[in-house]
């Protein structure tokens, strides 16, 4: 099997590609913006240098792969859908036989969170391509989180403008680790929210990280108006920063798998009746407590639909 991962310098995609790179039974090609140094990836695989806004490099990059594992681009969220575009034209001129896309799980049209909007628009238009497609929704990751939590252990405040949303963070390791998965299984036709093992709100948050560093941390919800003009000041856009924490306060970022069943090559979802419509399936991943004698990252599937 031959398969291709967007996005392979950056952390994220360079862990699939270390995930697939590992299996005597799957040739890896690294798409990558700009050629890397050779040790920056394991010797077997293969790297094409394909930039999301070159269309003829990503052609030539996906000519004779079966699998496409879909990381996102980056930057403004209208160039991210313009890339998007560009990919899911090229998969569908060269024919891939299926797509394993990152997503969120906060994935909706109606969001007012941009790269969510982002996320749906391209689901969509992965689904309109008619090529078979397994899409990975992922809540938010622990290590974007990470910023704010150093923060609050110098200050002691979490101020963060999130009401009592609640968040199911997410290791990136985690989310690699599926969408390997799902990228070796046969197409799925739907949607895996991949997220943590439990829904914790900010003073939770907060909590947790007061008992594990010793120091007094608590949460603080600020107004809105009063994140956005610290933020810019710091010379950050706050505006997608803002439109996050408002989908926190909604609840969207708060999804739990339930009943789950692992997700491997062995045991993988079976393909949905209609891939043309994806049925949403829940996915935990996280860390059972050491100690236990199955001590070992779990990443974990419920299905649905």
């Amino acid at each position: 099997m031959r398969i291709a991962v967007t996005g392979a310098a950056g952390s994220l995609g360079g862990r699939v590609v270390q995930l697939l790179a590992d299996r005597a039974d799957v040739d890896v090609v690294a798409m990558t913006r700009r050629r890397l140094p050779a040790e920056a990836l394991p010797p077997q695989v293969e790297v094409a240098v394909a930039d999301y806004a070159d269309p003829p490099a990503l052609r030539a990059a996906l000519k004779g792969v079966d699998t496409l594992v879909l990381v996102s681009s980056d930057g403004p969220d209208a160039r991210v859908l313009l890339h998007h575009r560009n990919v899911v034209a090229a998969v569908a001129a060269e024919r891939v036989g299926h797509v394993a896309a990152l997503s969120s799980v906060d994935a909706d049209m109606a969001s007012p969170f941009c790269y969510a909007v982002v996320n749906r628009l391209t689901e969509d238009l992965l689904l309109a391509s008619g090529v078979p497609c397994s899409f990975a929704r992922a809540s938010l990751y622990i290590e974007f989180f990470q910023a704010w939590l150093t923060e609050a252990r110098a200050t002691g405040l979490l101020r963060l403008p999130a009401a009592d949303g609640r968040i199911s963070l997410v290791a990136r390791d985690d989310v690699a680790r599926a969408l390997a998965a799902l990228a070796v299984g046969e197409p799925t036709g739907r949607h895996h929210d991949i997220t943590g093992p439990e829904s914790v709100d900010l003073a939770g948050i907060a909590s947790i990280a007061a008992e594990a560093w010793e120091t007094p941390v608590v949460y603080v919800d600020i107004p809105a108006d009063t994140y956005c003009a610290e933020t810019a000041a710091t010379g950050l856009d706050p505006w997608w920063l803002y439109g996050l924490f408002v989908h926190v306060r909604l609840g969207a970022r708060a999804a739990l798998g339930s009943s789950p069943k692992r997700l491997h090559p062995a045991d993988r979802p079976r393909p949905s009746r209609s891939p043309r419509r994806p049925v949403g399936t829940r996915v935990r991943v996280g860390h059972r407590r050491a100690g236990n004698d199955d001590d070992r990252r779990g990443v974990e599937v419920a299905g649905g639909g």
